[in-house]
């Protein structure tokens, strides 16, 4: 073939592989397939996103970032540093930054990646502002948490180590300070911080999280020995959500020289939400949830369910308790959660939870728990609540200046429905009467006997207990107790030691002052006490609530036929209906309904109405600013 023709015939070909193949094409894949593309980060992946490196690509970067990091983030800070590069730039180095250190475990660069994006969110001089619904800002938001998290991480991984001192940055250093007292939440100190980032929580219905900036952390609060505890509710095993903040001054100033100085502050989730940063109100990142699940699921209490109710429990704190969520702040009404038979108050945890998660619950209201034996008799647990309020109230309002404390709300599920309703009865003699033939006066009984079950029986409300929410109660007794049940737990249940020491006599001498004491010549455990027909018990529910405290119902029954003919599995509806209630709710489930979403809405509306009504009176319970 001649040369001539040989060369026509091949820039033909390669015409035409031109025309069948444009540098320039695209392929149907479906949104979600872009969308992930589009959305990756350092975050979610190991690769840059798609801000960054396009970004980084202008400059011809891109390459040599592989190639070699740190060079290219040099160059890119130059670029910044010397006014060519703006906003776009700053977030490239942040999360280029952040990806090296992932890479290469260097502190030194998670901080830098703090520095850089702390710089985009808050810009400055001919950096302009990132437009609202810039999805930058919340990656930014999330790195800059991150980072702060990795570069204060201990040694072995579990913590985060929050401490002041100088630390190194890629191009110079940053020196942190720190006011211990940031550290002080009322009478404890913070300490063990846990990255709560980093956990998984299973278990609990629902998780939140706030949005905005710091590191989410749960610290474990221990007393301050410099402080008197005597007017402590909280637990000493008690967890906090907390946040750390690292504010750097003049942050892109210390970009171009390389000395930066800044501040590691804490807060706690129940004293501040939002924080003042340059000028402008900045959400903290709170996480709750966490919070609750990592303090539950190393706490003693789920041992004790079982064998406190039979009075044999060996482990935690010696019972009855009655702890609180956060140190006491004057202006927050207290909720009182009482958990019911074999129970604990870890069964409240999906409520509180989702309570917590309603701002304006809690803004106004503070958490307290109840722990008891369950299966000690229902008057003498009614009587120790009751002192275990009081107590607390005197202790931390001796003056009685704080009127939202006395305007407390107590919840009670199952046998602690029974419980709560002993805070708000005026019963005179007729609970009393319910039981016994003869007056207390006349019982053959040491003093100290008689004293007990006085204070046991002859019960007065308590004047702070404003409102009270009965769920799933056995107003009238348990279905599921009976004469081979109760038989079984008098052998399994020990009673306190005290109660049977000073009842031996009184028991054995005067059997026939005792309606139920006729056969057993013994006190009666709670589970007695729940069974339909039971003195005490029938002697309770004929008493109503006192004038003045609205109480309402919360009825658990399985199934889809008329409430008036169903049973939650335990309690029937007849059982737990009580005449008379502000409101009462059928939720279509087990005993355990505590955790239901219908009946934490209805919870979440009788305290949304509970603090409507004070400040319709005039009383406004939002504790004011720390």
């Amino acid at each position: 073939m001649p040369t001539r023709l040989v060369t026509v015939v091949s820039v033909g070909t390669l015409l035409s592989l031109a025309a069948c193949s444009p540098p320039i094409s695209v392929s149907r894949v479906g949104a979600r397939a872009v969308y992930r593309s589009l959305t990756a980060n350092a975050l979610s992946t190991d690769r840059a996103s798609e801000w960054t490196r396009n970004t980084v690509n202008s400059w011809g970067l891109l390459g040599p970032f592989d190639d070699d990091p740190e060079g290219a983030l040099s160059t890119l800070r130059e670029i910044v540093t010397s006014g060519r590069g703006g906003g776009p730039e700053v977030f490239a180095l942040g999360e280029l930054s952040f990806l090296h250190a992932e890479d290469t475990g260097k502190k030194a660069y998670y901080l830098a990646a703090a520095v850089y994006t702390y710089a985009f969110l808050l810009p400055e001089g001919r950096q302009e502002q990132p437009a609202e619904l810039d999805p930058r800002m919340r990656l930014a938001a999330d790195l800059y948490n991150r980072a702060i998290t990795l570069a204060f991480r201990s040694r072995d991984g579990r913590t985060v180590e929050l401490a002041p001192g100088t630390y190194p940055l890629p191009f110079g250093q940053v020196e942190v300070w720190m006011n211990p007292g940031c550290l002080y939440w009322g009478d404890r100190r913070l300490v063990d911080f846990v990255p709560v980032a980093e956990l998984a929580v299973r278990g609990m219905r629902n998780r939140y999280r706030l949005p905005g900036m710091g590191a989410p952390l749960a610290a474990r609060a221990i007393p301050r020995e410099d402080v008197n505890l005597s007017r402590s509710l909280l637990s000493p095993r008690a967890r906090v959500a907390a946040t750390a903040l690292l504010r750097f001054y003049d942050v892109h100033d210390g970009i171009a020289s390389g000395r930066l100085s800044s501040t590691l502050e804490v807060y706690t989730a129940n004293d501040a939400e939002t924080v003042a940063v340059e000028g402008r109100t900045v959400p903290l990142e709170i996480e709750e949830t966490a919070t609750i699940a990592l303090q539950l699921a190393d706490s003693p209490m789920w041992k004790r369910e079982l064998w406190g109710f039979l009075g044999r429990a060996q482990t935690g704190d010696q019972l009855p308790i009655l702890v609180s969520l956060t140190p006491y702040q004057r202006g927050r009404i207290p909720i009182v959660f009482v958990h019911g038979t074999a129970s604990s108050p870890g069964r409240w945890a999906d409520m509180a939870n989702d309570l917590l998660a309603d701002p304006w619950i809690r803004h106004r209201y503070q958490f307290w728990f109840f722990m008891y034996d369950t299966g000690n008799p229902v008057a003498y647990s009614g009587m120790l609540l009751r002192d275990k309020l009081t107590e607390a109230v005197s202790r931390l309002d001796p003056e009685g200046d704080d009127p939202c404390l006395h305007q407390m709300v107590v919840i009670g599920h199952s046998q602690g429905g029974l419980l709560t309703k002993l805070t708000a009865v005026d019963t005179g003699s007729r609970l009393w009467n319910s039981i016994s033939r003869i007056p207390l006066a006349e019982l053959p009984a040491s003093e100290d006997f008689r004293t007990l079950l006085g204070r046991a029986m002859f019960v007065q409300p308590l004047p702070f207990v404003r409102r009270v929410v009965f769920v799933a109660t056995p107003h009238r007794g348990s279905f599921r107790t009976g004469a081979w049940v109760n038989g079984l737990l008098r052998r399994l249940v020990r009673l306190p030691g005290n109660l049977v020491l000073m009842s031996r006599d009184t028991l054995s001498q005067g059997r026939g002052a005792f309606y139920a004491a006729r056969t057993t010549a013994r006190i009666p455990t709670a589970a007695e006490n729940m069974t339909p027909g039971n003195p005490f018990l029938e002697g309770l529910a004929a008493i109503r609530v006192a004038d003045g405290v609205p109480y309402h119902s919360i009825i658990a029954v399985q199934g889809d036929g008329p409430p008036e003919e169903g049973n939650d599995g335990v309690v029937a509806y007849r059982s737990a209906h009580l005449d008379g209630a502000a409101s009462e709710l059928v939720v279509r489930s087990s005993h355990s309904t505590q955790s239901e979403p219908a009946t934490i809405q209805e919870v979440r509306r009788i305290l949304h109405l509970h603090g409507a009504e004070l400040q319709a009176e005039g009383l406004h319970c939002v504790p004011a600013a720390p």
